[in-house]
Order: structure tokens, then C-alpha cells, then sequence
């Protein structure tokens, strides 16, 4: 693979592994700071050296990729802000009892059932100087007008930090948040917020003033609100606003992707910049002016989209084909890819372990890699079939390289992708020029009826193409359970496979069967740990009580009626089944007595009826049931007590302070999450 053959392919992925290294295993700051020193001091003693002594030139090699490694090291360190003294995450008493908290808000989020949500920056804690990121919750119906970024409050509360998830294999919300520096929430209510006279005015600040402007003088314009929402979806990455029904249509026709700012978003304001900026000459003075234009037409354009990982990712790389093509030098694209990537990562290494991010490289990569492999099987004689061929070329090139992680993260496929490519891309290209065009105007509150309308009814159709194949659910496969494992092996044999088909070879062939071999062995791996596992989850079920026995890949689910009648769609349950790559094999009604592994487990139910002298070994509380709880331990004697989230949280206090009394352990499903036994 002669990307590899590249200095810098090989700086970039020692840098990778270093910052995959800090992440993973957290080392000292001090062990880093030694360890940079060292491996900076080596680097410039083999640098001398290897000037005169041609034989060094490998160890030269060597030390410069050990420093990248320690270099992304030290980079994930620094950009962490758990290890900032400063942070609020050392500040104990703030988890503990109400402090004054001083923080200014830096971004409105999708708001919650009962609370607008917003992004905001501590900095002081009863008036000490603090730092952090949290998630501010306020009650949506004590406070009647929205929050603008750059506000200053000043709040008296208590942070929470963030919970892993209360049941297994869900989707963990609190690693989520840690990745993007965010350690803690606050929730509050309007009686405890003074807003601050002072705005923050930053960067930030103006983008969102931009925005709301651009979207108040479309909706003077009668701009319909649906197709308004998915227009500043698609033009400025915002999709706060969009509708859960019209995300899942874009999920399940393989379209979700256009919902965020990416490459070909930017790639159409590149094109359109570019043809507006025709008219001034290409001499050396023209042509710098034009590249200055171009550069902060995007920056711009990444602003207002908010600078997520996908769009700094695609703003980067097309600044620097702009600079290339400025410079009058063909711009290698695998470099482009490259210095893109570490500049990146070195300002914001948390970008790394964001899934847009990954799938965005990931399918850019396979667009420049596989796709001229695919675009040979045939060539076409008319421009139109040509056309056609290459959307459809491009469309798997970038399918075959994020299915894997697509499964991975989201656990279902979308069958008809490429018909949603071959629709989509022309529309999209009118939808993006007319869209930039419009949005322009209207932050000079300067837009034609006409333009407006004509916006309007472009995303109207497009919606309704979404609609129309993700009805086709047969062609959706969803509930792929893919483990880690497989991910990996996965990717080395689709790698080896294309690595073959390009220059095919003995050796290569090799490789291929030998990936092969690795992924048999990883899918016989897991299959072997499932099948020899069994275990017994009570689960932290809102209203209801939902317990399972799993044996192998059969789980047995005991509930009451109105579950059971829904399990399989049942969302605690399909995450449990997709993770543990089970299925549903039974369900019974609960029942008073479940026996596991020798173990007795009496569910009290709310009739408070129960058997003396059957010494059970764990009773699970269910229905908030009234009852003489310490008579009822002392007759029973339990090892253990569970309560799930169908008991009312007094209930749940009383029970807990009589196993205090009695030091029988209590475990409750709403602040431990699930119980296991196994």
C-alpha cells in the first residue's frame, strides 16, 4: 500500500497511537513529561548523527515516529481537562451541596421532554476561578424566553455527574459526554438563575446571532418549519430542531449522512465560490485575492455550522486543496488527507473518538482508494450513463468502507443506499447552490418570495423521496450485533481483500486467507464465551418490572402482560439481545419464585403476600409494595435485596434503611443500575 510509504502516513499513525495510548491507559503527567524530553533529546541527537552516518538514517526513522507517538501522547494529556487543577471535576463540595455557580452558556442544545438544555462554561465556583464544560437543564415551563449564547449566570445548585448507563449494553451517554470534556450536568430552575447584564461576545456569540437571523427572516418569509429545520440542517449542520420521524427516514434510506455539514457540503461551497470568483483575472495578485476568499468563505461557512468534527475535518482539507491549486501544484490527495487529520487532532485530539469524525475519514479514504478500483470494471461511453456510474462507484466505495463501523455503532444497514445516492446527489446539488445562496441573502434580509418558495418546495420533495424508500423497511436490516472482535478483523480482511484485487499476488492471497482465518477465530471466540455464560438481570425498567434469564444466545423474559406483548421492540431488551448476540426464546408472566444457578429469588409483589420460613436468597421489590419490611427481613433473612424502578423512591428509602439496620445488602436499580447474578 504505498500510502504507508509515506513519512508522514507514518508520523500521522504513530501520533494516532499515541493518542489512543493517553486515552485508554491515562499515564502520569510527569511519566509523559519525562518520556518527551527523553524522546526529543534522542530524536535530535540521531538527527546530527545521522547527517554524516548514513547508517543512522534508520534509527533516525525510528526516533521520529517514537516522538509522534509520544507527541499524541502528550497532546491527549494537555487538551484533557480532567487533568486541569482547575477543572470543576476536583472540586468536591460542588457534588455534594449548593455552591454559586458562575457560567456563561455556549451552546443551545436539543432540548429534553421537560427541559431546554444548553452547553455552557463554569468559571468560578463560589468565587473561585474554575474551568469545565456541563449541561445546563432548565424546566422548559418556568422559563419563558430562551437563553442567547454569551449569557452570564449565576446559579445556586448542586452538579451531577454523569451515570453510566442503568441497564446492560445501552448506549453509554456519560462516556459520550466524558469524550467531549463534559464531567457533570445542572439542573435548575428559574427561581435559582440571575442572569448576568454582560454578554460574552466571541466567536460563538456572533455565529449564533448569525444564525438566528438567517432563521427569523426565513420565517418571515413564510418558510414552511419542516422543511425550514432539515434547510438549516442541511446548509448550517444545526439539527436540534428536526423532527425524530423525518432523522429516521434519513437513517433507514441511507441519507443520514447529508443531515451533517461533511466533504460534499463543503465541496459544493468550494464549486460555488469558486464559479462566483470566475471574473477576477488569474494573475499572481488575482489569484492570491481569490484563495483568500475561498479561505474565509470556509471558515465562515464552518463557523455558522458550528465547527463539528465533520466540518473542521472537510474545511481543513479543502483549504488545503485551495492552497495547492493556488500554488499551481498537484495536490496529493493522500498528503491533503494526512496533514488534515494531525493538524486536527493536535488542536482538538477529542475529534478522534467522535463517530462522524471516524465515519466521515473513514469514507473519504475509501472514496479516494477503492473507488477508482470500482470505476474500472466498467467504462461507459455516454456522459449520462458515465455520470450515473460514477455516483454509483463513489456510493459503494464510501458504503463498503463504513459498513463495518456503521454496524458497529448503529446496528442496522440500509439496503437501498445507493437508489437513496442516485436520487439525492443531483437534487442536493441544486438544494446546497440554491440553499447557500438564500441563507446569504437572508442574513441581509434581502431574499426574493420566489427563492424562498423555491427552497421550500426543492426540501418539501426531497423529503418525500426519503419517506418513500425508507417505507421499503424489507430492504433495512436492523439488529446486526457486531463485536469489537469482528469490527477488527473485519477491516484487516476487507483491507487485504482490496489490497489483492488491486495487484493481486501470492503474498496478498496469503494475507487475505489468513484474515480469514483471524476473523473465524474471533466470531468462534465470542460465540464460545456466549454460549458458556448464563446469567440472571433485573432490570432498571420505568413503571414495570422486567427480569431475564439468559442461557447462551436464549434469553427467557419474565414481565408482565404489556411488555411481553412488545419485547421484541422493547428497547432495554433489543440493546440486551443485540449485545449479548441472543434472541428472545421465551416469555412468562411473572411469577412469585425464579430459582437460577441454586440460588431462590422471590419477587414481592404488590399484594405484600408472602410464604414464612422459605429463606430465599434475594428478594426483588416490585410496586412500591406496602408492607412491615422489617418484620418481613427478619422472618425471610435475604443475603441480598433489589429494588427496581417500579417502587416510588420513598418506598425504596424505607426498605433501605431497614436493610441498614439488619446489614443486609440493598441494591437499587435507579441509582446502582441493573442487578446481575450469574
Amino acid at each position: 500500500m504505498k500510502v504507508l510509504q509515506f513519512p508522514l502516513a507514518r508520523i500521522t499513525i504513530g501520533f494516532l497511537l499515541g493518542l489512543l495510548f493517553a486515552f485508554y491507559l491515562q499515564p502520569s503527567t510527569s511519566a509523559v513529561f519525562i518520556a518527551l524530553v527523553t524522546s526529543t533529546t534522542i530524536f535530535g541527537v540521531l538527527y546530527f548523527l545521522s547527517k554524516n552516518r548514513k547508517q543512522l538514517t534508520l534509527y533516525f526513522g525510528i526516533g521520529t515516529y517514537f516522538l509522534s507517538f509520544i507527541i499524541g501522547i502528550a497532546t491527549q494529556i494537555a487538551h484533557t481537562d480532567y487533568f486541569q487543577r482547575s477543572n470543576y471535576i476536583h472540586n468536591t463540595a460542588v457534588f455534594e451541596q449548593p455552591q454559586f455557580i458562575s457560567l456563561t452558556i455556549r451552546e443551545k442544545m436539543k432540548s429534553a421532554a421537560f427541559s431546554d438544555r444548553y452547553l455552557a462554561i463554569i468559571n468560578h465556583i463560589d468565587q473561585k476561578e474554575q474551568t469545565g464544560r456541563i449541561i445546563l437543564n432548565i424546566q422548559n415551563d418556568s422559563l419563558h424566553h430562551v437563553l442567547e449564547v454569551g449569557n452570564s449566570l449565576l446559579i445556586k445548585g448542586t452538579l451531577t455527574k454523569n451515570k453510566p448507563p442503568n441497564n446492560p449494553n445501552q448506549f453509554d451517554y456519560s462516556k459520550y459526554l466524558e469524550i467531549k470534556q463534559i464531567y457533570a450536568q445542572l439542573y435548575a430552575d428559574v427561581d435559582e438563575i440571575k442572569i448576568g447584564t454582560e454578554v460574552e461576545k466571541n466567536i460563538w456569540y456572533y455565529s449564533s446571532k448569525l444564525r438566528k437571523r438567517i432563521i427569523r427572516n426565513l420565517e418571515k418569509n413564510n418558510f414552511n418549519k419542516t422543511e425550514l429545520n432539515v434547510a438549516i440542517a442541511l446548509i448550517m449542520g444545526q439539527q436540534q430542531d428536526i423532527s425524530p420521524d423525518i432523522i429516521r427516514d434519513y437513517q433507514f434510506a441511507g441519507a443520514v449522512h447529508i443531515l451533517s455539514v461533511s466533504g460534499l457540503h463543503i465541496g459544493f461551497i468550494l464549486l460555488f465560490v469558486t464559479f462566483i470568483l470566475k471574473p477576477i483575472p488569474n494573475s499572481k495578485r488575482g489569484s492570491f485575492i481569490k484563495l483568500i476568499i475561498i479561505l474565509l468563505s470556509l471558515s465562515m461557512f464552518g463557523i455558522i455550522a458550528g465547527l463539528a468534527p465533520s466540518v473542521v475535518r472537510s474545511v481543513t482539507m479543502f483549504s488545503f486543496v485551495a492552497i495547492g491549486n493556488h500554488l499551481r501544484r498537484k495536490v496529493n490527495i493522500y498528503h491533503t488527507l494526512l496533514v488534515s487529520v494531525l493538524l486536527i487532532l493536535l488542536v482538538e485530539p477529542s475529534f478522534l473518538f467522535d463517530v462522524g469524525f471516524q465515519l466521515s475519514y473513514i469514507a473519504l479514504f475509501f472514496i479516494i482508494w477503492l473507488q477508482p478500483l470500482l470505476s474500472s470494471i466498467w467504462k461507459p461511453k455516454y456522459k449520462v450513463s458515465k455520470y450515473i456510474w460514477d455516483i454509483l462507484t463513489v456510493s459503494f466505495a464510501a458504503q463498503i468502507g463504513t459498513l463495518p463501523l456503521s454496524i458497529y455503532y448503529f446496528h442496522q444497514f440500509p439496503g437501498l443506499f445507493f437508489i437513496t445516492n442516485l436520487i439525492i446527489i443531483p437534487l442536493l446539488s441544486i438544494i446546497m447552490i440554491l440553499g447557500v445562496l438564500v441563507m446569504l441573502l437572508a442574513a441581509f434580509n434581502m431574499i426574493p418570495a420566489f427563492l424562498s418558495q423555491l427552497l421550500e418546495w426543492s426540501i418539501y420533495y426531497l423529503n418525500k423521496i426519503i419517506n418513500a424508500i425508507a417505507s421499503l423497511e424489507q430492504f433495512i436490516i436492523q439488529d446486526i450485533p457486531l463485536h469489537i472482535y469482528l469490527l477488527i478483523s473485519g477491516y484487516l480482511l476487507l483491507f487485504t481483500v482490496i489490497l489483492w484485487f488491486k495487484k493481486p499476488s501470492f503474498t496478498k492471497l496469503a494475507l487475505v486467507l489468513i484474515s480469514i482465518l483471524i476473523l473465524q477465530f474471533s466470531y468462534f471466540k465470542i460465540q464460545w464465551k456466549i454460549q458458556t455464560e448464563q446469567e440472571l438481570v433485573v432490570f432498571n425498567s420505568k413503571k414495570n418490572t422486567l427480569i431475564t434469564e439468559r442461557k447462551g444466545e436464549n434469553i427467557l423474559v419474565y414481565a408482565n402482560d404489556s411488555i411481553l406483548k412488545t419485547a421484541q421492540k422493547n428497547s432495554i431488551l433489543k440493546s440486551y439481545r443485540i449485545g449479548n448476540f441472543s434472541i428472545l426464546e421465551q416469555k412468562k408472566r411473572l411469577r412469585n419464585f425464579i430459582f437460577f444457578n441454586g440460588k431462590k429469588i422471590f419477587i414481592l409483589d404488590s399484594s405484600g403476600v408472602y410464604p414464612k420460613n422459605i429463606n430465599p436468597d434475594i428478594i426483588v421489590l416490585t410496586q412500591s409494595v406496602k408492607i412491615n419490611a422489617d418484620r418481613m427481613l427478619e422472618e425471610m433473612k435475604p443475603k441480598l435485596v433489589v429494588a427496581d424502578a417500579s417502587n416510588f423512591k420513598n418506598i425504596q428509602k424505607l426498605w433501605k434503611a431497614s436493610c441498614e439496620k439488619q446489614k443486609i445488602p440493598f441494591h437499587a436499580t435507579g441509582e446502582k443500575g441493573f442487578y446481575k447474578l450469574n
